[in-house]
């Protein structure tokens, strides 16, 4: 018997149906999550590289908590940048998000994203949960 389930929080039920692929993959203490752009819960690109930013940390935030974690638990990140010039204001965004227990990190460039011209980070990382 397996205990991987599939974390689909509110508001990103399209990218499950749609997109066919889960937000986030739970097995046991350890979540899983999916590449997050900054796409607004209607699945449209926001506009501005800060904007944009935040709205993929928001989006990683939304998963892991609705994994019942936070965000703390990440122990791995990866970025996918389109400019590697954005990466000090990367960097100043997910200070803000991860200002403690930080986890290993990977950024690397990237020509495109998710098929579509515009977006310009992607983050997907991997959490333990404590407790």
């Amino acid at each position: 018997m397996s205990d991987r389930q599939p974390i689909i929080p509110k508001g990103m039920e399209a990218v499950y149906e749609r997109v066919r692929y889960a937000p986030g993959v739970r097995v046991g203490n350890t979540v899983y999550v999916s590449g997050q752009i900054g796409r607004d819960q209607n699945m449209e690109l926001v506009e501005g590289s800060e904007a944009q930013i935040v709205q993929a940390f928001e989006n990683l935030k939304k998963v892991v908590e609705a994994a019942g974690g936070s965000m703390r638990d990440i122990v791995d990140l990866t970025s996918y940048h389109t400019d590697m010039r954005d990466l000090a204001l990367f960097m100043k965004v997910k200070d803000r998000y991860i200002d403690a227990d930080f986890p290993a990190w990977t950024a690397i460039g990237a020509a495109q994203l998710c098929g579509a011209p515009g977006y310009i980070v992607e983050i997907k990382a991997v959490a333990v949960l404590r407790g």
